[in-house]
């Protein structure tokens, strides 16, 4: 037996359990190459009560991710898997997971992290006037997921739930340089759908990096009301190779140019204003530092020399940059002389 979901008009399988079309939550995982951790994602998220479905937006794999998801759906009611034929990035292929959802609840999850038990059912007891609830997570080496530290994003700043403003979300993501990154767009709200779909908003998909920045800020600046929570339900792997690591001096353009967008929105109050400034000139600070390494590999002494003329705020953070760089540098070489020195004056046998 099957009916249509009259959101979507997709077709629901009618072996659904009682427990399942009660559910209000859809969660939605894109993922790439993430055969070896799939399985966890996604059984994570079956375990939860109010999880309705588990969709997989497989984004041009090259290894067997799609296969390993769907193998978790035992009973075949559950999951949901779609591949794109090709690689197009997390934002489209969690817009496409947004398509195919139908839930009144959606729940962002990462291809390699995980839902600590009872998660989405602690997030739901808030859902009552809210648009976005968000948990702190914790963060913790893939390859020490058992051991000791878990750190949390928040640091246990956060005793209670807070209300968080477009202000304060913004500036949250103002990392420094040198320190261990903990910016809010790191976060992993349930997102009320119909918000969503009053406001036209989903990720942008010309962004690879900062999409969950992007898309919370727009809705902020759309008037969500967004809550943070202190207990931590979701984990974060964190992996040398992940790809917030390994960002081109395009991802972070794209990103930068899109705090442009929405400071052209006209209803801003001056102190939204210049925190999305604020947040443009950190971002173009990265921006630079990566032409001016661009420049010294090509020889290029003008090109070297014009991302100082940004501004005093983008100069300073260059000034700096080399200054830790030459320092790093001397360190090796001293480090080197001192390994060579030992090696020549050691007795021979």
């Amino acid at each position: 037996m099957t009916d249509t979901d009259q959101t979507t008009g997709r077709v629901i399988d009618g072996r659904e359990s009682g427990r399942t079309k009660t559910a209000r939550v859809d969660v939605l995982i894109a993922a790439r190459n993430c055969a070896d951790t799939i399985e966890r994602a996604v059984l994570s998220a079956l375990s939860q009560d109010d999880v309705r479905a588990v969709i997989v937006v497989d984004d041009g794999s090259t290894d067997d991710t799609a296969i390993r998801a769907k193998e978790c759906d035992h009973d075949g009611t559950r999951v949901i898997v779609e591949r794109l034929p090709a690689c197009r990035g997390p934002s489209a292929a969690r817009n496409a997971a947004i398509e195919i959802s139908t839930a009144p609840w959606l729940a962002i999850l990462d291809g390699d992290d995980f839902f600590l038990p009872g998660r989405i059912a602690n997030l739901l007891t808030w859902a009552d006037a809210r648009d976005f609830i968000a948990d702190d997570l914790l963060q913790v080496p893939e390859d020490n997921l058992e051991g000791e530290p878990q750190t949390r994003l928040f640091r246990d700043q956060r005793s209670k739930p807070s209300p968080i403003n477009l202000e304060q979300f913004v500036r949250g993501n103002i990392s420094q340089r040198g320190k261990l990154r903990k910016e809010l767009g790191f976060i992993k709200p349930l997102m009320r759908r119909s918000f969503l779909q009053q406001h036209g908003l989903r990720y942008d998909p010309s962004l690879r990096l900062g999409e969950d920045y992007a898309l919370y800020a727009r809705a902020l600046v759309a008037g969500a009301r967004f809550l943070l929570v202190p207990t931590a339900g979701y984990v974060s792997t964190l992996r040398s190779n992940s790809l917030s690591g390994r960002h081109s001096k395009q991802d972070l353009e794209l990103l930068r140019d899109s705090d442009c967008q929405l400071m052209s929105v006209e209803r801003l109050t001056p102190s939204e204003r210049r925190a999305l400034s604020a947040h443009y000139w950190s971002v173009d600070c990265r921006v630079q530092w990566l032409a001016v390494i661009e420049a010294v590999k090509r020889r290029d002494v003008v090109g070297f020399l014009t991302p100082f003329c940004r501004s005093p705020r983008v100069s300073g953070y260059l000034i700096q940059c080399l200054a830790l760089e030459l320092a790093d540098r001397s360190k090796r070489a001293y480090f080197r002389a001192s390994k060579k020195d030992r090696w020549r004056t050691t007795p021979s046998t």
